[in-house]
Order: C-alpha cells, then sequence, then structure tokens
C-alpha cells in the first residue's frame, strides 16, 4: 500500500485510462451541478489504482437519482431501499472488442443526505464512494470483518493522499 501522497495532478491522467462519466435522472438542476466533475473523478480513481499498485483501466461512473439505484439494488442485490454506491464489473464477451474494468453507480441524494448526517463535505463523501466503488470493481470486497478492515484501511489511505480526512 501507498503511503506517500502521489504526484499526480488532479485531471492530468497520463493513463491513457478513460472514465465515462453519465449523469441521469436529476430532478433537480442544483444536484447536478454538485456532482464532482471528471478531472476530480480521474484523480481519484487513478490514485487507487497507484494505492493498489494496478494499472489503470477504463471504466464508467454513473451518477443517479434513487429511483434507479433502488431499483439497480432490487435487482441485483434483493434489497428495497437506495444506496450510496453499486459497482457492476464488467464481463467481457468474445464478439465484443471493448476493454473495461465496469461501471460504478452513485446515488448522488443518498451521498448528499450522508454527508449531511455526517457533518463532511459532499465531495469528500462522494470521493469516498468513488474509491470503494473502484475497489470493488479491482475485487475487494467487506463480507468479512478482515475483508472490511483491509479495505477500510486502503480507503483512508487513499483519502488521505487526496487531502480528505
Amino acid at each position: 500500500m501507498k503511503k506517500t501522497p502521489s504526484k499526480i495532478t488532479p485531471g492530468k491522467n497520463s493513463s491513457k485510462m478513460a472514465i465515462d462519466l453519465q449523469l441521469a435522472g436529476f430532478d433537480d438542476v442544483a444536484d447536478g451541478a454538485e456532482v464532482p466533475g471528471l478531472a476530480a473523478i480521474d484523480w481519484w480513481v487513478t490514485e487507487t489504482f497507484l494505492a493498489i499498485d494496478r494499472s489503470p483501466e477504463n471504466l464508467t461512473v454513473r451518477v443517479v437519482n434513487e429511483e434507479e439505484i433502488t431499483e439497480l439494488n432490487h435487482r441485483y442485490r434483493g434489497k428495497d431501499n437506495p444506496t450510496n454506491v453499486l459497482a457492476f464489473p464488467f464481463e467481457s464477451v468474445a464478439e465484443v472488442d471493448y476493454h473495461s474494468l465496469g461501471d460504478i453507480v452513485i446515488c448522488f441524494t443518498v451521498v448528499k443526505n450522508e454527508s449531511n448526517q455526517q457533518h463532511k463535505p459532499v465531495k469528500s463523501h462522494f470521493a469516498q464512494m468513488v474509491i470503494h466503488g473502484t475497489l470493488h470493481l479491482c475485487g475487494f470486497d467487506h463480507q468479512t470483518d478482515d475483508q472490511a478492515a483491509a479495505m477500510e484501511d486502503i480507503e483512508k489511505s487513499i483519502l488521505a493522499n487526496i487531502g480528505v480526512n
């Protein structure tokens, strides 16, 4: 695990990694305007790859409303409530020449509400969700206490590297 801050400049990723940022279903234009931009998300994802010593890969970050995240949470996890982040690894098929690590789906409303409850900046909590989702796409999980502790340690290290306490 990386211990010192990287020399990466936000938005100046030279890894040839592509992030597809999608904003969907915002009833409130102000909420859509509050979503961190592609440069910040690129930086957080790059820091995550660096922390786990992995080559960067393409991925999608889709920011959605509560209705869409609830439907996805029900379909894929059997839970009938909204959640902050879901991660879907890409499953390649031989007929398609496309390479992606997968999709991270973040519910901005849930992240914003959690930020308010936890008394932390929305952007900081959103960064944590991007990092958390990226780690899931890279095979990290928190099904056991040991897995959860290891994943949390990595997240804390990355957050410290990007200036989030």
